[in-house]
């Protein structure tokens, strides 16, 4: 039995295994920078929630913790000076809005205390956060 072999054989790349590893690094890729969102409030127990959407749009991020402390942008703020804080922030501009992060735990009262205050910052789209449940 013979066997022909062409030596004369061109070297091929091959297609599909390079199409494959290209959309494996799209993917990788894509699932790396959807990791990397930027969430700028402070680590609080969130109340759960099952028709919580995530915030897409860049906002300033407003958190109250249990003990009723509150963070502008991880920064410390008292009460009293919250709605001139959040002003300065939002520059006059009323389309900008507020993450709000609330503790579970946190009173009610001491909760309307803080949405008064960024009412009277003028800015009235408010986002309250929640964990997808």
């Amino acid at each position: 039995m013979k066997v022909n072999v062409s030596l004369n054989r061109k070297p091929r790349i091959e297609m599909l295994p390079l199409i494959d590893i290209v959309f494996l690094l799209l993917v990788v890729f894509i699932y790396a920078m959807l990791s990397m969102a930027v969430h700028r409030g402070l680590q609080v127990v969130l109340p759960a929630s099952t028709t919580a959407k995530s915030v897409k749009k860049s906002m300033v991020s407003v958190t109250i913790k249990a003990d009723g402390s509150i963070y502008v942008d991880e920064h410390p703020v008292v009460l009293n000076r919250l709605a001139e804080t959040l002003k300065g922030l939002s520059n006059g501009n009323q389309h900008n809005g507020v993450m709000l992060f609330a503790d579970r735990n946190l009173s009610y009262q001491h909760l309307y205390r803080v949405l008064d205050q960024i009412r009277m910052a003028g800015l009235s789209q408010i986002s309250l956060q929640a964990e997808m449940n």
